[in-house]
């Protein structure tokens, strides 16, 4: 095997597995030291960098780094990091003077950005800064797209959304409120020098079943959640039916137990294992009282005299062969109710862009867009956020929106949107002394701190009571230490080994080798401990001075310890902190250094 070149910044960012999982690429690890410090403000903004919500997110953000977490390999729970953001998010100080500043003067190019989701808001917070004129057009009269009115205000409070949001706004954004876009052709005709559409995903998926068109008690999940929030709708029966089992089915049947339904049930198709809702949305609708009914197939609405008085649904038993799931019917059942909610999915909806103007539109009816440019089959057209392929969560949006005005900016000055900048990266040592640190690196063993919650007959005493208290100063300090500080790199010099193996014997987890090189299943075959990730890379060494073996790092294993650095007499291993540079439109990319 060749040598693993640690200087190129894909390397170890890998390792770094909860920021690799990152849409947004945000450095986890970095942020929680700084909030284990009490320096909650400069955690904040170094949040904000690369996921611009950070108080938002803390609250809604469906967390793909936590399955990634090295902790839940060691005792099977992560690090609680969506909910340290959020500790940050609420115990800053004033950040106004830290914040991105208005351009000193315009460039005199003008941005269209159609919707003010977190997609739309992110190009501007990238773009406004560079003195580009950014127009929102937004269908409401208020900005914040489906963060706004598809997330309840007791999982995100109006306060957090409005000042986050503000943050861009008064860059000096224009919003153009209640002006939604009728026309892209229209839209391109105002001479724009670029538009990226933020419109999201508005519209949701139809249940056509027998009895669907005959009520007025069957309702959308994001409409019905869009009812509630502008005050439309303030009550329910109370017995609701919720088809679906994702993210806006839990928002909707802990939003229905609010507003008058005390038996909610939600239907799944499968099982719990197959479920789209995240796991902690399941467990606190649970908490509430909410009913989640498995293996039930919707087969037709029951009226009486017009009236909804239940659903029939065939009872289904899966099975697999040959690596299908295939499903049969063992029962049919009536479930009683008087209202249902369809939270089966959501999907794009574009009548507004005329399909005789250029942008190539898929299959599935979703414009054709290039996951690196974020660009349509129009030059100079951009899609982000789902507006591009459909639902995510608002990290998502958020990481469209930084790829994008990195591709508005190419295009206003004339350079090619393929022209992508390279990510760079600091490695510097961490020692602090003969065999200190300048990180905690002693093995905290504490179980994951559990959110604490406001009492059922408070919770549901409105709608607007913010559910999750947050952690409590103790609860922060523990899980902060936690965290295995995995962007803190074992950085090895093979020029100074002298093939002790005080590293290999010394190591936890055996996760070092010293061996014969050779081909990579050669290789692997000779590790102490057989590796069972065979996506995550094994570092290999330059050819050790005595033997002409390698030194060898299953870098799946690793707790980033310092036990092989406090050990090793010649200081060929290095704790060394490894900073991911990530570019963004118009700011200075620092070139990758190596230690």
């Amino acid at each position: 095997m060749q040598p693993t070149d640690v200087r190129n910044p894909d390397y170890y960012h890998k390792v770094v597995d909860c920021q690799w999982a990152c849409p947004a690429h945000t450095n986890v690890p970095e942020y929680l030291r700084l909030i284990g410090q009490g320096r909650y403000t400069e955690s904040y903004l170094l949040n904000r960098e690369s996921n611009v919500f950070p108080g938002i997110l803390g609250r809604t953000c469906d967390r793909p780094c936590e399955p990634a977490c090295r902790r839940g390999r060691v005792d099977g729970k992560p690090v609680a990091i969506c909910r340290l953001k959020r500790v940050a998010a609420d115990l800053r100080g004033d950040v106004a003077d830290y914040l991105p500043r208005p351009a000193e003067s315009p460039n005199g190019k003008r941005v269209a950005l159609v919707g003010a989701g977190p997609a739309s808001l992110t190009v501007a917070n990238d773009l406004l800064p560079l003195g580009y004129s950014c127009v929102i057009h937004e269908k409401l009269a208020r900005p914040g797209g489906l963060m706004r009115t598809n997330i309840p205000a007791f999982r995100l409070p109006a306060a957090v959304l409005d000042e986050e949001i503000g943050y861009i706004v008064d860059l000096g954004a224009e919003v153009r409120y209640e002006s939604p876009v009728a026309s892209m052709k229209a839209l391109l005709a105002e001479g724009y020098d670029a538009v990226f559409v933020g419109s999201g995903a508005p519209r949701g998926k139809e249940l056509d079943i027998p009895g669907r068109h005959d009520t007025d008690r069957i309702q959308i999940g994001i409409e019905f959640l869009e009812g509630v929030h502008f005050g439309h709708i303030d009550q329910i029966g109370e017995r609701v039916l919720i088809i679906g089992v994702g993210n806006t089915a839990m928002d909707c049947c802990r939003t229905s137990r609010r507003i008058g339904g005390t038996d909610i049930k939600v239907i799944a198709r499968r099982s719990r294992p197959y479920f789209k809702a995240s796991p902690w949305e399941l467990e606190d609708a649970e908490e509430e009282g909410v009913d989640i009914v498995e293996n039930h197939a919707p087969k037709r609405f029951v009226l009486e005299g017009g009236r909804l008085v239940g659903m029939e649904f065939d009872v289904l038993r899966w099975t697999e062969t040959g690596g299908r799931q295939k499903s049969e019917v063992t029962d049919t059942v009536v479930l009683p109710c008087d209202d249902v909610i369809l939270a089966i999915g959501q999907e794009n909806a574009f009548p507004w862009i005329e399909r005789d103007i250029g942008i190539e539109f898929n299959e599935w009816d979703m414009p054709v867009v290039d996951r690196a440019t974020m660009q349509c089959s129009i030059p100079g057209v951009f899609f982000g956020g789902d507006a591009a392929w459909g639902p995510e969560n608002i990290i998502w949006a958020v990481a469209h929106g930084h790829q994008a005005a990195i591709s508005i900016h190419n295009h206003c000055r004339g350079v090619p949107v393929t022209e992508r900048p390279p990510d760079g990266m600091t490695l510097v040592s961490s020692k602090v002394g003969m065999h200190a640190w300048s990180y905690s690196n002693d093995y905290n063993p504490s179980p994951r701190a559990k959110m604490q919650h406001a009492e059922l007959v408070e919770r549901f005493s409105s709608i607007a009571v913010e559910v999750e208290l947050g952690f409590t100063p103790e609860q922060t300090a523990r899980e902060v230490e936690r965290c295995l500080n995995c962007d803190v790199q074992t950085h090895f010099s093979a020029g100074l080994c002298i093939e002790c193996d005080a590293c290999v014997d010394v190591c936890p987890v055996n996760c070092l080798t010293i061996a014969p090189n050779g081909v990579e299943e050669e290789v692997r075959a000779r590790l102490s401990v057989p590796a069972v990730n065979p996506s995550q890379a094994l570092y290999v060494s330059d050819l050790l001075p005595q033997t002409k073996r390698v030194m060898l790092k299953d870098e799946d294993l690793c707790l980033h310890c310092g036990l092989c650095a406090e050990r090793c007499p010649t200081a060929a291993w290095d704790m060394a902190r490894f900073d991911l540079q990530i570019p963004y439109a118009g700011l200075p990319l620092l070139e990758a250094v190596a230690a």
